[in-house]
């Protein structure tokens, strides 16, 4: 066995920021059988307790090892429709490969050890798109005549609509954008997640039967109650949370501060990008900050970096945040391509204000420098401000990723659905059902983690009860 995993290979760092075309390459035939033949082959197979799906991990990366690449791009798809999709962006380093028993244990993520489980699984997702596999129906037709509305078409949504649909259940999804995919459309960027990669895994959905209406605005367009008059047996909500959260700090609402959530659905889904042949502007500068270390900041400022690339200026772009690099919540691969791609990192320090000039843009804003204390609620060390250390980072665009709260606009219209203090829906965890009979919800709206995989298991586990539930009314 190889002790050394195998690495996918990847564009140069030089040549990918003048554009937005994938970073990661993917394994080739030759590297997929070296890396799974590395895996151990464990019986009681700890990487699919990291899944939020349950993949048969051992399983598919054994019919991998023997070139059974269709066996294996089935045994992914019997829990997940989105091997492609997930083999680009779930958190593996966070989740399997973190439960690898090759993982050295002591740190929050998993050690390069590990085998590269994401990466198998993409090549087996790239292996059923090209040769144009699909998803098997269920062997299931007792509920055939029931039908669900599927509120929202991002991960935990077009999940539900799936599962639903490979079960003889006509589902139907309601999106209020002109395209489906929700945050994998208007969240991620290009260079991680090309978007032919999620029109083709939709297409799969569409294939089992699945329906999708776009520029639907559910809650205004038409109520609950209207879909329920139209004979649907059940409603799920997926309806995400893409209400940025702000800084509520002085000068927050100068020129030139951007959410993460607005900057990047111009750049992604709106394709500011590509200006003028696509009719959305968005500013770039010469000194570019941004607030937050999760993965929508490292997107944020990898994607910024490209704009100040294209439009010929000299890259300056600087990631601030309140604690550490071990700390920092961002996958691992992208932390390392935003540091080879010339992105910089101030740690430790925590936005007090903004600056602004004359005519109302930023200019600069100021920070303290922290210390970090005593973990808190996260588990993480809290990051302390040291008195009398502020000092002002110099900056004309400012992108601030801290987080989303959810979307209130059909929850609002609708009387009933009880949430908590922070406005989540609050639903009965085995079966995802809200206070509402016969409507459930799943994903960031109920206070999700924010990844893909993590709202497909919450979708499953949907389904199953709206599953359980039809059998008992349909």
């Amino acid at each position: 066995m190889l002790k050394e995993p195998i690495k996918a290979g990847k564009i140069d760092p030089g040549t990918r920021v003048k554009n937005f075309d994938e970073v990661i390459l993917g394994y080739t035939e030759k590297d997929a059988l070296k890396e799974a033949d590395r895996c151990l082959g464990c019986k009681t197979s700890p990487c699919s307790s990291g899944c939020p799906v349950g993949i048969d991990i051992r399983k598919f990366i054994q019919e991998i090892k023997q070139k059974k690449y269709e066996d294996a791009y089935r045994t992914i798809t019997e829990k997940n429709n989105f091997p492609a999709i997930c083999g680009r962006v779930c958190p593996a380093e966070y989740q399997c490969r973190k439960a690898c028993v090759l993982s050295k244990k002591g740190v929050p993520f998993a050690s390069r050890e590990a085998i590269n489980i994401h990466l198998l699984e993409r090549f087996s997702g790239d292996y059923g798109g090209n040769n144009h596999l699909g998803i098997i129906r269920a062997d299931n037709t007792n509920i055939s005549n029931c039908k669900v509305a599927v509120i929202g078409a991002g991960p935990s949504g077009l999940c539900v609509a799936g599962e639903l649909a490979r079960n003889g259940i006509d589902a139907h999804i309601y999106e209020s954008l002109h395209k489906p995919g929700g945050v994998l459309v208007y969240g991620i960027p290009a260079f991680r997640l090309p978007m032919l990669i999620v029109e083709k895994e939709i297409e799969n959905l569409k294939k089992l039967g699945v329906k999708i209406t776009l520029n639907f605005l559910a809650g205004k367009t038409k109520t609950l109650d209207e879909l329920f008059n139209e004979g649907y047996n059940a409603v799920f909500l997926g309806v995400g949370a893409g209400v940025p959260a702000f800084l509520d700090i002085k000068g927050e609402e100068l020129s030139n501060i951007y959410s993460a959530n607005e900057f990047l659905t111009r750049v992604n889904l709106m394709m500011s990008r590509d200006f003028p042949e696509y009719h959305t502007p968005i500013n770039i500068g010469k000194k570019i900050v941004v607030i937050g270390g999760g993965n929508t900041a490292i997107d944020s400022a990898r994607s910024a970096l490209r704009l100040q690339k294209i439009s010929g200026i000299n890259p300056s772009v600087t990631i601030l945040y309140r604690r550490t690099l071990l700390e920092l919540p961002a996958r691992r691969p992208e932390i390392e391509h935003a540091e080879e791609e010339g992105i910089k990192f101030k740690f430790l320090v925590q936005p007090v204000s903004f600056d602004g000039n004359s005519d109302g843009f930023v200019k600069g804003i100021r920070l303290l420098k922290c210390e970090l204390g005593e973990p808190d609620s996260s588990g993480r060390r809290k990051p302390i401000p040291i008195k009398d250390s502020e000092f002002t980072e110099e900056c004309d665009i400012a992108i601030i990723a801290v987080g989303v709260n959810p979307n209130q606009l059909f929850i609002k219209s609708t009387n009933g659905i009880n949430q908590d203090k922070w406005g989540n829906v609050i639903i009965d965890n085995e079966t995802m059902m809200t206070s509402l009979k016969n409507v459930y919800a799943g994903g960031d709206i109920v206070g999700g983690e924010g990844t893909v995989i993590e709202a497909m298991g919450m979708a499953k586990k949907a389904v199953r009860g709206i599953i359980k539930a039809m059998y008992e009314k349909c």
